[in-house]
């Protein structure tokens, strides 16, 4: 199917490949209380290649046929490489925002003990700096950014011009998200922008010659459909996709045979809860439906020493996560207290530490990317 002006409309987000990811337990939206318009109706599909807007967007989507596609950057080339070596880690940046002390001191801490910095607009909608500039100013620390960018605040235009900037940046690649409401974080005066949808920025930054990147949540409704939707956003433009948090890993492991049975075989990156205090946990909580492993958060806060106990959480599950056949890599996802993002950055670098991807005896080879 395709959606239909009326049902954008319906949208708080105007979606054209919904839904996203903000969808409740209930099946309501993020916005209110009321059913996601996306929810009873068939897969929206991928409609670059043909005609219309998205055929601009995107000609040059896996099987598309039109303009070449920018060359790549100088750090997807090297991601790119990377990735067909070995798996790699991933972590959340907790820098704070606007504050380029605190941005300087996560990045050496995290330089060279992970193999990039996932650098996302914040849900709660404050103001950063932009994507681009924030990505020049991690990697002058010499650590990778994986950046992190949503529709939420951007129109399409400006959506195009930052990812002109990451490819000049050189970014290791671009993570699109449709992005949280203004409602719903700290800044409901933003007006919500909305030009375009997670599946079209892939297709915009697949363009840009970018590595692409997009989410997907196998416990979010629909749950049955979930891996669908991926399969347009893969025939979008997207190479990787970032399994968000969805209790451990079997479900993961269902997840990405469910993928391969809809015909979609990209990388995947499974996101690890980083909880090392009560500051963190509530954060994390914060994350829309939000599903980890049975027992995992109270186990960390009720352990004598929460910090120890939960990078050797993180550790055991990443360690799960990446036996896994399609699986190249994992996330240190979330986020700091307070006043704690340098600790945490550390408590990131550790668990990587740990993991030693990197070293000459580790695992020397991606795990298969098809079925």
């Amino acid at each position: 199917m395709n959606a239909t002006p009326e049902l954008r409309e319906a949208c708080p987000k105007h979606m054209e490949y919904g839904p996203c990811g903000g969808v409740d337990f209930d099946g309501s939206c993020e916005v209110g209380e009321f059913r996601c318009v996306f929810l009873d109706l068939p897969t929206v599909r991928w409609r670059g290649g043909g005609e219309g807007d998205d055929d601009r967007l995107a000609r040059d989507a896996p099987g598309a046929t039109g303009a070449p596609t920018a060359p790549g950057s100088s750090g997807a080339r090297a991601m790119r490489a990377l990735l067909a070596t070995r798996q790699i880690v991933v972590a959340d940046f907790p820098g704070r925002a606007l504050d380029l002390a605190s941005l300087e001191e996560c990045a050496d801490t995290l330089a060279g003990r992970v193999d990039a910095a996932l650098a996302g607009d914040s849900g709660r909608s404050r103001v950063q700096f932009p994507p681009a500039y924030r990505a020049h100013l991690i990697q002058q620390r010499r650590l990778a950014v994986w950046t992190g960018l949503n529709c939420r605040d951007r129109n399409r235009v400006a959506l195009e011009s930052e990812l002109a900037g990451l490819s000049e940046v050189g970014v290791a690649a671009v993570h699109c998200v449709t992005g949280d409401h203004t409602l719903t974080g700290d800044r409901p005066d933003a007006l919500p922008v909305f030009d375009l949808d997670s599946t079209r920025a892939a297709a915009l930054a697949r363009r840009a010659g970018h590595l692409v990147s997009v989410g997907e949540s196998p416990t979010t409704p629909p749950h049955d459909r979930r891996a669908a939707r991926l399969a347009e956003k893969v025939r979008a433009g997207a190479d990787l996709c970032f399994v968000n948090h969805a209790g451990g890993a079997e479900p993961v492991r269902r997840f990405i045979a469910e993928s391969w049975d809809a015909g979609a075989a990209p990388g995947f990156i499974a996101c690890v809860p980083m909880v090392v205090d009560h500051g963190s946990a509530t954060l994390l909580r914060s994350f829309t439906t939000l599903v980890l492993p049975e027992g995992y958060l109270d186990g960390i806060l009720a352990a004598a020493d929460p910090r120890r106990a939960g990078i050797d959480a993180a550790l055991a599950l990443s360690e799960q996560l990446l036996a896994l056949d399609g699986v190249v890599g994992v996330n240190l996802s979330g986020g700091a207290a307070d006043g704690k993002e340098r600790e945490f950055a550390a408590a990131l670098a550790e668990v990587a530490d740990r993991l030693q991807l990197g070293r000459p005896d580790g695992r020397a080879a991606s795990p298969k990317l098809t079925p």
